[in-house]
């Protein structure tokens, strides 16, 4: 049935294509979007069906039905929209010629920037590929919640809550839950699917990104640039934390898909004055908000855009018109993607949206304390993450690239010194202290947004702030900007970890490097400009070269073997074994959980006796056959061990060893070296 599920895999993005292509305008970017956006929003909207009738395992019942939800939602589109569909093949065949003919009519410099470029992204885009479909997945919050949740879902038949070891599991939006579990099921329960809509938001993104530049090319020229869009595409398809999350199952860059959509949608209303613009905005709006609820800290950014480019008009009454037609596609949005993923069932149980007291003081601005404490650390946050910003990620994976990295933020800790902000000296809201040279451990996975941040986006943005570049929309994009990141500072404490999170700002700051080609003060199309232009396209080889040193030296996905700057050895991530690359942020775990899956049959029925930190997704087993009972759901105390349960894994914290029980205990020669220890583990034979 495997090969079935795949036809009708493939079958159902076609459908989509030919969908899209009824809505769409004569644009590839927008129907490559819409094919993106009609697929999440029915995919999404199906699972919650099938939730409600116990068939969220049901591989027959979600191939089926996902056809009938994506007709439901792209039928009234198609009328709002009211377009000739589109000849897609001809319209690919015309942009091919279109961009053979941008590319031949460039200069020699610009050649060799865009060839740079395109190369780049061709040596990543296959590596990551790869390391997509062939390697596991590992990251610490899919280890403990994400995917832990999604196979629990899967072994329940419903993603009603349920009361798992980890906060994350019931509280968190349940949203992708549905595109993970169709990734998985359609591809014949393939691990690795898991991957696909979160490998699939990162080349969304990047097509939005050209889309938006060529709306900001008409609006400020009155012609769109080739030039600029392909530039910005390119710099943010190699910017190290959006390019990082590709191979991951990270929530935040999913949520990037979303964003970018959402502007997408806002300029093109901005441009087109077409109010099926504004409905799809209010669809984005609802799945960005369905999905994590860290979309509340991007909401000041996006109302900004939506002063720009749907409420200034030349009158009253056509702010009135725009405004409640945005207003009814953000209510039915919300309705279709938000209310149902899980925020109305935490208020049922916690008694707030986002979940219990515990888990909203571990990451809140209830940390800070009183309100003066929260503006005085918050502000020494917005000076870290700035600190932060300014480092050769990628490069400095390297000693040398470590050495130079140290080198050339001298003068920032200098500053930092004689201005006594003492952001290295303050603990109080941080999660981990503030350090100018941060663990490798810390950045190597969660970068930032390397040169091509602190080079091009930080300076442009300063130079349209002050006004020497004049662009009306970038004075929006530069406030929105600053308001998400100044949102993430004060909101939550510091978190050397927090460089995904900053994938979104860099939407908003990713933008900038269009001025390079539409703002007549730094045009680098031009004559003259030699050291404007060299300085351009030095941060652009270094930019790719990071781009490149990301994916080929992180150790969570290392395409070959290799030994970090500290001298640890790491395998190369295609020949790893499974619990070994599960467990590389976690060493200290490895051996009792190797352990396990060799005593434990594929078929077993497990109680879990873990904790909240524990990583349980591993346990599943090699083909995820394994079914996993928690019995100490988070802050509800231990539960009686369910008679089904053939073996019982437990912390010795949690539950009293006693004769009999297999200790497989913890490597604690490790404990100095990982973040948060393991426990000492035993296997208790119950059958």
């Amino acid at each position: 049935m495997t090969f079935v599920y795949l036809v009708l895999l493939f079958l159902f993005v076609y459908y989509l294509t030919r969908l899209a292509a009824r809505i769409s305008r004569p644009s590839v970017s927008e129907w490559l979007l819409l094919t993106f956006l009609l697929g999440t929003t029915s995919v999404i909207l199906t699972g919650f069906i099938l939730s409600a009738f116990y068939l969220t395992a049901n591989t027959l019942a979600w191939a089926g039905s996902v056809f009938v939800t994506a007709t439901a939602i792209a039928w009234p589109l198609q009328r709002l929209a009211n377009e000739q569909p589109l000849n897609v093949g001809s319209l690919l065949i015309d942009r091919r010629q279109q961009f053979g003919q941008w590319f031949s009519a460039l200069s020699p410099y610009l050649k060799f920037l865009f060839a740079t470029l395109f190369g780049t992204l061709a040596i990543v885009a296959v590596t990551n590929l790869l390391l997509v479909l062939f390697t596991v997945p590992n990251e610490w919050d899919s280890m403990t919640g994400h995917l832990n949740r999604v196979m629990q879902y899967i072994q329940r038949g419903s993603m009603r809550h349920f009361g798992g070891t980890n906060w994350n599991i019931d509280t968190y939006p349940k949203s992708v839950c549905n595109l993970q579990i169709y990734g998985f099921l359609m591809t014949g329960h393939f691990e690795n699917g898991f991957k696909f809509i979160h490998h699939l938001s990162y080349w969304t993104a990047i097509v939005a990104v050209f889309g938006i530049v060529q709306r900001l090319g008409q609006l400020i020229r009155g012609n769109a640039s080739l030039s600029a869009s392909f530039f910005a595409a390119l710099a943010y398809a190699l910017l190290p934390d959006f390019l990082m999350q590709a191979v991951t199952t990270e929530t935040d860059i999913v949520l990037t898909a979303y964003l970018s959509l959402l502007l997408y949608f806002l300029f093109t209303y901005r441009q087109t004055k077409a109010s099926v613009y504004l409905y799809m905005a209010g669809m984005a709006f609802g799945l960005a908000f369905g999905h994590k609820i860290t979309f509340a800290l991007l909401l000041p950014s996006v109302f900004v855009i939506m002063v720009y480019t749907v409420f200034l008009s030349d009158s009253i009454a056509t702010t009135f018109q725009r405004t409640w037609r945005l207003a009814l596609g953000i209510a039915v949005g919300v309705c279709l993607w938000t209310l149902p993923t899980g925020y109305l069932k935490n208020i049922d149980v916690f008694g707030h949206p986002i979940g219990p007291p515990t888990a909203l003081k571990h990451q809140s601005v209830e940390r800070a304390g009183t309100l003066r404490n929260l503006l005085e650390q918050g502000s020494r946050n917005v000076v870290r993450y700035g600190y932060d910003h300014v480092n050769l990620d990628g490069i400095r994976n390297t000693a040398l690239g470590v050495r130079v990295n140290h080198e050339m933020r001298q003068p920032l800790v200098w500053l930092e010194n004689k201005l006594h902000m003492r952001l290295d000296e303050e603990t109080d809201f941080s999660i981990q202290p503030f350090a100018f040279d941060r663990r490798f451990d810390f950045y190597n996975a969660n970068p930032y947004w390397g040169i091509f941040g602190f080079g091009l986006v930080f300076p442009l943005l300063l130079l349209t702030l002050v006004g020497f570049t004049r662009s009306t929309a970038h004075l929006f994009i530069g406030l929105a900007f600053l308001l998400h990141f100044a949102a993430l500072s004060y909101s939550a404490p510091y978190d050397p970890f927090k460089g995904r999170y900053f994938i979104e700002t860099g939407l908003f700051g990713i933008l900038f490097l269009a001025l390079l080609f539409l703002s007549p003060r730094t045009r680098i199309d031009v004559a003259g400009r030699s050291i404007w232009k060299g300085y351009v396209g030095l941060v652009t080889v270094l930019g790719c070269l990071s781009a490149i040193m990301c994916i080929f030296l992180n150790i969570r996905a290392l395409p070959f073997a290799w030994t970090n700057p500290d001298g640890k050895a790491y395998p190369s991530a295609f020949n790893s074994t499974r619990i070994k690359q599960m467990t590389l942020g976690r060493p200290d775990i490895y051996a009792p959980y190797q352990r396990f899956d060799e005593l434990v049959p594929d078929s077993a029925t497990v109680a879990l006796g873990t904790i909240n930190d524990d990583y349980e997704y591993p346990l599943y087993g090699p083909n995820l056959s394994r079914r996993l009972i928690t019995i100490n759901p988070f802050e509800q105390g231990v539960q009686p061990i369910p008679k089904e349960a053939d073996y019982l894994f437990f912390a010795k914290s949690v539950i009293k060893p006693q004769p009999g029980d297999i200790r497989l205990g913890t490597d604690t020669t490790m404990r100095q070296q990982v973040v948060v220890p393991g426990e000492d583990y035993y296997l208790r034979e119950l059958k």
